[in-house]
């Protein structure tokens, strides 16, 4: 954990563009209330095959109007060159200067990757032809992206998107903090010194949790499925353990020297912020 040590803690924060006039005034509500934190970005999703190309555009010009910064996804599977160009200097031209670059899903029922296959390819791209400036955010998968024939493939594939221009990761969500203390070792012994900020995910409802983990990789321990599985219905219950759970893991990670957070709120300020209240986050300096 020595390359993550001896910075300021960045927090930040992940929305989703809303698809209705009422989730976009929910989302505008939210993230007042977040931004009140302080956080070092807003991240704005970019649906398969830039399903939500303008939706994230504008969610993301919406967050600007409120004096925050904001970083878009950028998913490079099924589409061209030319149109990630377009997207990246529209951006460009509002002021943006911090992206997530992703590899992403192909929107289901089509074929075709488009003229990228890895996220690596699309770091190269944008430094290349649109911007040396521009903060890139990538990936990481502590507990292996799913589609990765090893833990091993998968720390290369990580450390060609480093390689190509990365400035920090971003991990997939997960509960077993040693995943997340043994993959950055792993970078480590492999010269990986990009800050590696673990993804959070607040428990609000476990079984849409249970179908997100299992569509995504992300492992549940036993011990807390058990334990939710034994509160049934009693959403109260699930909801004080899932904050307890939630805020412990986020506690273990920044006493070992994880250089910050980024919280998957759901666009939703409510168990973020009481998570948030419980480490006294707001005494960091970002």
């Amino acid at each position: 954990m020595d390359s993550q040590k001896g910075h300021p803690k960045l927090f930040s924060f992940e929305f989703f563009p809303p698809k209705t006039p009422e989730g976009m005034e929910k989302l505008r509500q939210t993230q007042r209330q977040l931004s009140q934190l302080h956080p070092a970005f807003f991240s704005v999703t970019f649906g398969a095959g830039g399903s939500t190309r303008e939706r994230t555009l504008g969610t993301v010009l919406d967050i600007l109007k409120e004096g925050d910064q904001a970083a878009p996804h950028i998913s490079c599977i099924g589409t061209t060159k030319d149109t990630l160009k377009d997207i990246l200097e529209q951006y460009l031209a509002n002021g943006i200067r911090h992206v997530v670059a992703l590899r992403g899903d192909l929107p289901s029922g089509t074929y075709g990757g488009g003229e990228f296959r890895y996220a690596s390819e699309l770091v190269h791209f944008i430094r290349q032809e649109v911007s040396k400036e521009l903060i890139i955010e990538v990936a990481a998968y502590p507990e292996t992206h799913p589609q990765a024939r090893s833990a091993q493939e998968d720390l290369l594939h990580f450390k060609e998107k480093v390689e190509a221009g990365a400035n920090a990761a971003i991990t997939q969500y997960f509960y077993n903090p040693d995943a997340y203390f043994d993959f950055v070792e792993r970078c480590e012994q492999h010269q990986i010194t990009i800050p590696i900020v673990p993804g959070i995910m607040p428990i609000a409802n476990f079984s849409q949790l249970s179908r997100f983990s299992d569509a995504c990789g992300a492992e549940i321990p036993r011990w807390i499925r058990q334990k939710m599985a034994g509160y049934g219905d009693d959403a109260a219950s699930i909801r004080a353990f899932g904050l307890d759970v939630v805020t412990h893991l986020c506690d273990t990670l920044l006493s070992a020297g994880a250089p910050g957070l980024h919280f998957y709120t759901m666009n939703s300020a409510g168990l973020t912020s009481v998570i948030w209240d419980r480490l006294h986050l707001s005494s960091y300096k970002t």
